[in-house]
């Protein structure tokens, strides 16, 4: 037989616990709040690389180094991963980055296939 305080979910720190768990974690609206105006200053500095006409190298570091720090954030954040277990954030952290080391690969081997193509099958004039 059951003790009642065993079916009202006990007293004390494991009965709130429980509670906390069934109606959902809540998070401080001043989270959300840095976030957005983290979000906001990250997409400033990404409209500032085209503003003032970065080229090259530069601009496109910037501007994925910008798009990665707000996805990162909005992914942490909003989407709650940040307090997800370590093999559910391995779960949807992986993939990304092996289709990134996969296409750097692909990136390298096409670079050789180009300079093999450049080398064999153009024809020096005269």
């Amino acid at each position: 037989m059951r003790h009642a305080a065993d079916m009202h979910g006990g007293h004390g720190a494991a009965g709130r616990a429980s509670i906390a768990h069934e109606q959902g974690q809540q998070h401080p609206i001043r989270l959300y709040l840095t976030v957005w105006i983290w979000l906001f200053v990250l997409s400033t500095f990404s409209y500032l690389v085209d503003f003032f006409h970065l080229q090259g190298m530069l601009r496109w570091s910037l501007i994925l180094l910008f798009m990665m720090l707000k996805a990162g954030l909005i992914v942490a954040v909003f989407m709650h991963m940040k307090w997800e277990r370590l093999a559910l954030g391995y779960a949807i952290l992986v993939p990304p980055v092996a289709v990134l080391i996969f296409v750097a690969i692909m990136v390298l081997e096409a670079d050789h296939t180009l300079l093999s193509r450049l080398q064999f099958f153009v024809r020096n004039p005269g």
